[in-house]
């Protein structure tokens, strides 16, 4: 039995207090690597805050080498894959809402959102590539928190070869239990359609800026049944076991994977 073990890290992320975000982060990398972690997932935008509206811009960071270099070398000690977020300032009209990858003797990827909500796409700039990244011996895709509601995205990611689609979330407002609720109904769909691990982490507590953010965890399986959770709503590090070799008992049944007989080519009249 092949196991991936992931970290997901329910954490407080203060609007527009980088310096300490990227302390905490760091400090939660060693201790998620202190517990055998080979990945460690934080939430959507955890390292710049997350804000609406016009303040956007005033948590907004670039991309630089000076902080990279730090998650780089921690990610290169501890060999595991680090998974975090931020507001990016591309240019002083362009800002994504941008997860980093950075992989143990890889140079550093990123995924930029693709879908906006209303309430962002004012402000935000989308992404425009889906992508699938391998590591672990394993290939993942990411999605950030609206993103999951589109349920192509997810198929576009399983076509790609895809055995794991982590979800950092930035969604504020309601309780732990309402918002795992709420994640349950489209999140097991995901999983289970395509084949795939499903695993979403949260923010959680008061950001400074008027949101409160209920911390959950959560890991699907590729059969579309939860494998654990965590809805304490409190910032902890939840760890996952994943037993790879479920991908393979899902795909080698006739019945439960679908993907191969999905009809691309049907057109619409």
């Amino acid at each position: 039995m092949t196991i991936l073990r992931a970290a997901l890290v329910i954490q407080h992320c203060p609007a527009g207090n980088f310096d300490t975000n990227l302390a905490r982060t760091l400090a939660a990398v060693s201790r998620a690597a202190a517990r055998k972690a080979d990945v460690v997932v934080f939430p959507e935008m955890n390292l710049t805050g997350y804000v609406t509206g016009e303040k956007i811009g005033s948590v907004a960071c670039p991309v630089e080498s000076r902080w990279i270099q730090k998650l780089q070398q921690e990610s290169d000690r501890h060999n595991l894959i680090i998974l975090t977020g931020l507001v990016e300032q591309e240019t002083e009209s362009r800002l994504f809402a941008t997860h980093l990858i950075i992989r143990p003797g890889l140079s550093p990827a990123y995924y930029r959102k693709l879908h906006l909500s209303p309430f962002e796409a004012r402000y935000f700039t989308p992404g425009d590539r889906v992508r699938v990244f391998e590591g672990k011996g394993v290939n993942f895709g990411i999605q950030l928190c609206y993103d999951a509601h589109f349920p192509e995205l997810s198929t576009s990611m399983a076509l790609k070869k895809a055995d794991i689609i982590f979800i950092p979330h930035a969604s504020p407002r309601g309780t732990s239990d309402e918002k795992f609720t709420s994640w349950m109904r489209h999140l097991t769909a995901r999983a289970f359609d395509n084949g795939v691990f499903v695993v979403a982490v949260n923010q959680t507590g008061e950001n400074g800026d008027g949101l409160s953010f209920p911390g959950v965890a959560l890991a699907i399986g590729p059969d579309g049944h939860l494998v654990s959770k965590n809805t304490g709503n409190i910032e902890t590090i939840h760890m996952v076991e994943m037993d790879m070799d479920a991908l393979d008992r899902v795909r080698s049944h006739k019945m439960r994977y679908f993907l191969p007989n999905r009809r691309a080519n049907l057109v619409d009249e």
